[in-house]
């Protein structure tokens, strides 16, 4: 019964410090239009760059969420990984952030995936405008 309970510790731990190692970054929006109305653009996405990518991951999964308004969804996509960790800018669309009034927080959210498995998430957020 040790055994088990050591076995599970090692890999809760280890599904722990993955998830806690991957970094997700953006620069800025990119190319896209000014937007404040409530209705978003269908555009490109911005450039990322991942760090601390687990070994085996064979896609990413970005999504975008407005923290100020959750349950709307803006969408995202999923792109298989490149050895340097990049996600040019225009890979795939999502619905821009446009928020009727004032400044919204945005956060992308990257689901480093083998197959159907989650191997690690990384979250970064940024004000718009």
């Amino acid at each position: 019964m040790k055994r088990i309970a050591l076995f599970t510790a090692l890999t809760l731990t280890a599904a722990t410090t993955a998830q806690a190692d991957m970094q997700l970054s953006f620069k800025g929006w990119g190319n896209i239009p000014s937007c404040t109305t409530g209705s978003p653009n269908t555009v490109g996405n911005p450039a990322f760059t991942l760090k601390g990518i687990p070994a085996g991951t064979t896609q990413v999964q970005i999504r975008l969420k407005d923290l100020n308004v959750p349950g709307y969804n803006h969408g995202g996509g999923k792109v298989k990984m490149t050895a340097d960790g990049t996600i040019p800018e225009g890979t795939f669309k999502y619905k821009s952030p446009c928020p009727p009034s004032g400044s919204h927080t945005y956060e992308w959210t990257a689901t480093a995936k083998k197959g159907s498995k989650t191997l690690a998430k990384a979250k970064v957020s940024k004000k718009y405008p």
